[in-house]
């Protein structure tokens, strides 16, 4: 369980909530709370907060992926409730989760190293959007061969067979955006 401010800074949160993150109270409070979800799921989870801030709902329940201070990932149900002081705005909201299992066979990759070039990431953004080869190096300006070496060193880079595989690695590692169509590229990842 943890409080946060109507900014989503953490103010306090109980000891469960702090060994879930694998950190202590003085690296956890006063952070952002979105520092600690992983980028494939923050922008829809933070769409949320803030209609819970301002005063759209009371409460939501949803899954999310959250961040250890290890550059690991779990994943656990998420229930936050917007608490009300004497007026209607929202004073703070109390987060709650379950506690999880902590494993460290891994299951969601948190690795956020800036992997991907500019072209990278926008044959892996066409790509995700079912662009076959032809109208992706249209689009992009490159010869097919161009296309076909890149995709190729995406296919290594990512440790994938193919590019079925590759678009469900880079979802599974927050390099794609969740929610979004067309879909892009986590910022994060662009060197």
């Amino acid at each position: 369980m943890a409080c946060l401010d109507p900014a989503l800074t953490i103010q306090q949160a109980n000891q469960e909530f702090f060994r879930q993150f694998g950190a202590t109270s003085a690296e956890v409070c006063g952070r952002s709370f979105r520092d600690l979800v992983h980028p494939s799921v923050r922008q829809p989870l933070m769409r949320q907060f803030s209609r819970l801030v301002e005063g759209k709902r009371h409460r939501f329940v949803t899954q999310m992926v959250a961040v250890r201070q290890q550059d690991s990932a779990f994943a656990s149900p998420l229930t936050a409730v917007a608490v009300r002081g004497g007026t209607s705005d929202v004073s703070s909201i109390l987060v709650l989760m379950p506690p999880t299992q902590i494993s460290e066979d891994g299951g969601v990759v948190a690795n956020r190293k800036k992997i991907l070039t500019e072209i990278d990431a926008r044959i892996l953004e066409g790509i995700a959007a079912g662009l076959s080869t032809v109208p992706l190096a249209a689009r992009l300006y490159l010869s097919r061969q161009g296309v076909e070496y890149h995709v190729t060193g995406l296919l290594r880079k990512l440790k994938v067979p193919n590019r079925a595989a590759l678009v469900s690695r880079a979802y599974s590692m927050g390099v794609l955006t969740v929610g979004i169509w067309p879909p892009k590229v986590v910022e994060e990842f662009i060197k």
